[in-house]
């Protein structure tokens, strides 16, 4: 009995640290006004960029402008970003202490013209006339808007990102219960709105250009000065595709940021989550313990399906996953804690891993 009370509590924990998730909504209140530019950076990316620059000017209205700062590529992302009707801007050459992003998004915002800045990922997507409800949502509280985007996953592979993007939400400390009456601990970086006078302010990418997540760490800067934060969900308003290509591009990815965001974290989260995650794994230990010694397993099966729904409710509102996730989650949990330690190690040894031919330090963080 002790064992049950144990695991469903921990179950429970589930709906504190991610039981709301608000998206983006339109109001019968008058069109917002203000200018905004779109700050595209780009590294490689010609075969996104029609995706995103077709779904921003196809919007009603569209962006003011949109820029794409082209980041050393060494394919064809500068012509596809001007025939996609943005304005181009050549990154200059990297200076040491810079990230390749931090350093695009940092020049793309002195050359931006618009008072509100909207910096969004080369792989995400805006939805057919979601720009509207985007720019309502923030004239509601302007200051800082972060969307994290709703994940596309198509491929068998990509199933595998399941648990990166739950906790990756969670991690943001923006959707427990408690609501809208805490800020957020962190942001998303593929969709980051943020009024222009209030970037300069904090002294907008530079004052986080060394940072892998440099999202996270803009956030306690943006508490510090004062500047209101909202985080949404992406469901019907920004749509993304992460790592298509293999499942080791997509344990790469993850990899270069993870260890970063769980540091970042706060404390009382991480814990909650981390005993979430034990709970499910108690859940699974139970039952396979039950039927190995031929006992009864059908209790432990339905503390098991408690997690199943759980995780399907959950998965349900950040990305297209399949069904059978959720029935077989010991999988892509497994896959998570395999690519986390081993992140993990290799940034205690101070190793680092390659992404987009750039090579990058997992220890440098702290």
């Amino acid at each position: 009995m002790t064992a049950l009370l144990a695991v469903t509590g921990l179950w429970a924990l589930g709906f504190v640290f991610l039981g709301r998730l608000p998206v983006c909504r339109r109001t019968p209140a008058a069109s917002p006004r203000f200018t905004l530019s779109v700050i595209v950076p780009a590294r490689d990316e010609e075969d996104n960029l029609p995706v995103l620059l077709g779904s921003l000017t196809g919007q009603n209205p569209p962006p003011d402008e949109i820029i794409v700062v082209d980041d050393a590529s060494q394919d064809r992302t500068a012509a596809v970003a001007q025939a996609g009707g943005a304005r181009v801007v050549k990154a200059p050459p990297l200076p040491a202490g810079w990230r390749g992003k931090t350093w695009a998004c940092h020049q793309g915002a002195r050359e931006a013209l618009g008072s509100v800045l909207l910096f969004v990922d080369a792989d995400t997507r805006i939805e057919p006339g979601a720009l509207s409800a985007i720019r309502e949502t923030y004239a509601r509280r302007p200051g800082v808007l972060s969307i994290g985007p709703y994940h596309a996953v198509s491929k068998l592979h990509e199933q595998a990102s399941a648990y990166f993007n739950l906790l990756m939400t969670a991690g943001t400390g923006a959707f427990t219960l408690f609501g809208g009456h805490l800020q957020p601990r962190g942001l998303f970086g593929p969709f980051l709105m943020v009024d222009r006078l209030a970037y300069f302010k904090i002294g907008g990418h530079e004052a986080v250009k060394g940072r892998i997540l440099e999202h996270f760490f803009m956030a306690p800067l943006f508490a510090r000065a004062g500047v209101p934060m909202q985080c949404c969900g992406g469901r019907g308003a920004v749509s993304m595709r992460m790592y298509p290509h293999s499942l080791g591009e997509l344990a790469a990815g993850w990899s270069k940021a993870f260890t970063t965001g769980a540091a970042q974290t706060p404390r009382v989260l991480l814990l909650a989550v981390s005993a979430w995650l034990a709970g499910s794994l108690a859940a699974v230990g139970l039952l396979v313990g039950a039927v190995v010694r031929a006992g009864d397993p059908v209790l432990w099966l339905a503390v098991y399906g408690l997690y199943v729904l759980q995780i399907h409710w959950m998965l349900a509102r950040i990305g297209s996953f399949r069904w059978f996730v959720a029935p077989c989650f010991p999988v892509p949990l497994l896959f998570y804690l395999i690519v986390f330690l081993r992140a993990l190690v290799r940034g205690g040894m101070k190793k680092n891993v390659s992404w987009k031919g750039r090579r990058i330090d997992l220890a440098e963080e702290g």
